[in-house]
């Protein structure tokens, strides 16, 4: 299981970066197992707040939810993950990112998981 040290992570499994690219990370994705479903349910402009679900993921064992780790004013939509949705299991802390965020406080990215504390949740998740 990667968990780059460059990202941050919630506890819902979602990860995000410093330029404020959110996606899931590879252990949400195993879980999931084949991804074929993606739909970003947020647009460019729209202000979200941490925690709010941001898209929807569905594979051939489950749906989810995704939430933000964080809260922002949306400026970018990955508009290729709708028609490519196993992006997510090949590659989803790269290709697979699925919005971007003009990041409101920094306080809460500071308040996410590095990669240590992250892999050790998931241990407990498992």
């Amino acid at each position: 299981m990667k968990i780059p040290s460059s990202l941050k992570y919630a506890e819902s499994n979602e990860w995000i970066s410093a330029d404020g690219k959110i996606g899931i990370t590879d252990f949400a994705q195993s879980q999931l197992s084949d991804v074929v479903f993606f739909e970003a349910v947020v647009a460019i402009g729209d202000t979200i707040k941490k925690g709010d679900i941001i898209a929807t993921v569905e594979s051939v064992k489950a749906a989810a939810d995704v939430y933000a780790p964080a809260g922002g004013k949306v400026t970018a939509v990955n508009e290729d993950l709708p028609g490519t949705p196993d992006t997510l299991n090949r590659d989803p802390y790269g290709a697979a990112w699925m919005i971007q965020l003009e990041l409101g406080d920094p306080a809460e990215l500071a308040a996410l998981m590095d990669a240590a504390s992250y892999e050790k949740h998931c241990e407990e998740q498992s």
